[in-house]
């Protein structure tokens, strides 16, 4: 079984975004995004791999191969093409909020924003809480 390439490291989240961020309007809505997500989540952002920024931790166990490692409980990356939000779990009222979220592309594992102007912010915060909400009834030993 491979092992996954993704983990927690102790890059520097701010350091990342300066570096990686490929415009000033990514850059701008990366370093919001950062105080959001650690204010809406009361966690402190971690580097997850070259590019994820995440919040919390769970460990998973695939229900469908021998996999399992851990993962943060959301985050996001301010990718060249878009910022990539891993912030959604499929639940009904994830799927309901998604309705009035404004313009993104659903991803297999996150959702894709071209800048923050164009999505709720108000309902960003209602994803994160619900995709929390739902990984911690399902892996109960979630940090």
């Amino acid at each position: 079984m491979a092992e996954l390439k993704t983990k927690q490291t102790d890059a520097d989240v701010n350091a990342f975004i300066e570096a990686f961020a490929a415009t000033e309007q990514k850059k701008k809505d990366a370093f919001e995004l950062l105080t959001f997500f650690q204010e809406v989540t009361g966690y402190t952002p971690k580097m997850w791999g070259p590019s994820i920024i995440g919040f919390g931790s769970y460990h998973y166990k695939s229900d469908r191969s021998k996999q399992e490692g851990d993962w943060p409980l959301v985050g996001f990356s301010p990718r060249k093409a878009a910022i990539s939000l891993y912030v959604y779990m499929e639940t009904p009222k994830n799927d309901a909020l998604l309705e009035q979220f404004g313009k993104f592309k659903k991803g297999v594992g996150c959702i894709y924003v071209n800048k923050l102007a164009d999505i709720d912010q108000v309902i960003l915060k209602e994803l994160i809480l619900e995709t929390i909400r739902f990984l911690k009834e399902r892996y109960p030993d979630t940090k």
